[in-house]
Protein backbone atom coordinates (compact mmCIF):
# COMPACT_ATOMS: atom_id res chain seq x y z
CA UNK A 1 0.00 0.00 0.00
CA UNK A 2 1.36 3.31 -0.73
CA UNK A 3 0.98 5.92 2.17
CA UNK A 4 1.10 9.41 1.59
CA UNK A 5 0.35 10.35 5.50
CA UNK A 6 1.56 8.48 8.60
CA UNK A 7 -1.57 7.39 9.56
CA UNK A 8 -2.10 3.63 10.74
CA UNK A 9 -3.83 0.89 8.10
CA UNK A 10 -6.57 1.05 10.48
CA UNK A 11 -7.37 4.22 10.19
CA UNK A 12 -6.78 4.80 6.58
CA UNK A 13 -9.23 1.69 5.87
CA UNK A 14 -11.63 2.62 7.96
CA UNK A 15 -12.29 6.25 6.25
CA UNK A 16 -12.03 4.08 2.71
CA UNK A 17 -14.95 1.54 4.16
CA UNK A 18 -16.84 4.45 5.44
CA UNK A 19 -16.53 6.36 2.24
CA UNK A 20 -17.38 3.45 -0.31
CA UNK A 21 -20.90 2.63 2.59
CA UNK A 22 -22.14 6.40 1.83
CA UNK A 23 -21.43 7.01 5.43
CA UNK A 24 -20.62 9.96 7.86
CA UNK A 25 -18.73 9.72 10.68
CA UNK A 26 -21.33 10.25 13.15
CA UNK A 27 -24.27 7.85 11.10
CA UNK A 28 -21.24 5.52 11.42
CA UNK A 29 -20.58 5.55 15.15
CA UNK A 30 -24.57 5.70 15.58
CA UNK A 31 -24.95 2.29 13.51
CA UNK A 32 -22.18 0.95 15.59
CA UNK A 33 -23.53 1.61 18.77
CA UNK A 34 -21.41 4.08 19.90
CA UNK A 35 -22.91 7.07 22.23
CA UNK A 36 -24.84 9.51 19.70
CA UNK A 37 -22.88 12.29 21.75
CA UNK A 38 -19.69 10.86 20.98
CA UNK A 39 -19.89 9.15 17.72
CA UNK A 40 -18.63 11.35 15.45
CA UNK A 41 -15.52 12.09 17.36
CA UNK A 42 -14.88 9.16 18.11
CA UNK A 43 -14.86 7.88 14.71
CA UNK A 44 -12.88 11.00 13.63
CA UNK A 45 -10.23 9.96 16.09
CA UNK A 46 -9.71 6.26 15.16
CA UNK A 47 -9.94 7.95 11.29
CA UNK A 48 -7.16 10.21 11.70
CA UNK A 49 -4.96 6.97 13.84
CA UNK A 50 -4.85 8.77 17.57
CA UNK A 51 -6.87 6.16 18.62
CA UNK A 52 -7.71 2.67 17.20
CA UNK A 53 -10.81 0.65 18.60
CA UNK A 54 -10.89 -2.92 20.66
CA UNK A 55 -11.43 -5.67 18.62
CA UNK A 56 -15.05 -5.90 19.59
CA UNK A 57 -15.89 -2.03 18.24
CA UNK A 58 -13.71 -2.82 15.30
CA UNK A 59 -15.70 -6.08 14.58
CA UNK A 60 -18.63 -3.84 14.81
CA UNK A 61 -18.04 -1.24 12.48
CA UNK A 62 -17.21 -3.72 10.17
CA UNK A 63 -20.55 -5.47 10.30
CA UNK A 64 -22.06 -2.16 9.67
CA UNK A 65 -19.57 -1.52 6.97
CA UNK A 66 -20.43 -4.80 5.50
CA UNK A 67 -16.75 -5.98 5.29
CA UNK A 68 -14.78 -8.29 6.98
CA UNK A 69 -12.83 -6.93 9.78
CA UNK A 70 -9.46 -8.32 8.34
CA UNK A 71 -9.90 -5.72 6.06
CA UNK A 72 -9.26 -2.86 8.12
CA UNK A 73 -5.84 -4.14 9.69
CA UNK A 74 -4.42 -5.09 5.95
CA UNK A 75 -2.05 -3.40 3.85
CA UNK A 76 -1.98 -5.59 1.07
CA UNK A 77 -4.12 -3.58 -1.26
CA UNK A 78 -4.84 -6.50 -3.55
CA UNK A 79 -6.23 -8.89 -0.16
CA UNK A 80 -7.93 -5.72 0.99
CA UNK A 81 -9.84 -5.71 -2.63
CA UNK A 82 -10.12 -9.31 -2.35
CA UNK A 83 -11.96 -8.66 0.99
CA UNK A 84 -14.17 -6.07 -0.36
CA UNK A 85 -15.79 -8.49 -2.59
CA UNK A 86 -15.64 -11.35 -0.18
CA UNK A 87 -19.01 -10.45 1.65
CA UNK A 88 -20.86 -10.21 -1.95
CA UNK A 89 -19.90 -14.17 -2.59
CA UNK A 90 -22.18 -17.04 -2.25
CA UNK A 91 -20.69 -19.69 -0.35
CA UNK A 92 -20.43 -21.84 -3.74
CA UNK A 93 -18.19 -18.81 -5.25
CA UNK A 94 -15.94 -18.31 -2.25
CA UNK A 95 -15.03 -22.19 -2.05
CA UNK A 96 -14.43 -22.09 -5.79
CA UNK A 97 -12.16 -19.49 -5.20
CA UNK A 98 -10.23 -21.12 -2.27
CA UNK A 99 -9.77 -23.98 -4.50
CA UNK A 100 -8.20 -21.84 -7.22
CA UNK A 101 -6.34 -20.42 -4.34
CA UNK A 102 -5.23 -24.06 -3.17
CA UNK A 103 -4.59 -25.04 -6.95
CA UNK A 104 -1.97 -22.16 -7.78
CA UNK A 105 -0.48 -21.81 -4.81
CA UNK A 106 3.39 -22.84 -5.42
CA UNK A 107 3.55 -24.38 -2.15
CA UNK A 108 0.96 -26.84 -2.25
CA UNK A 109 2.28 -27.77 -5.63
CA UNK A 110 5.71 -28.27 -4.15
CA UNK A 111 4.64 -30.87 -1.00
CA UNK A 112 3.25 -32.82 -3.72
CA UNK A 113 5.95 -33.04 -5.49
CA UNK A 114 7.83 -34.24 -2.41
Amino acid sequence: MTRTTQHPVFALRLAQARKRAGLSQRQLGVLADLDPTVASPRINQYERGKHEPQLKTAKRLAEVLGIPPAFLYTDDDVLAELLLRWNDLTLRQKKNLLKQAETASPAKRSRKAE
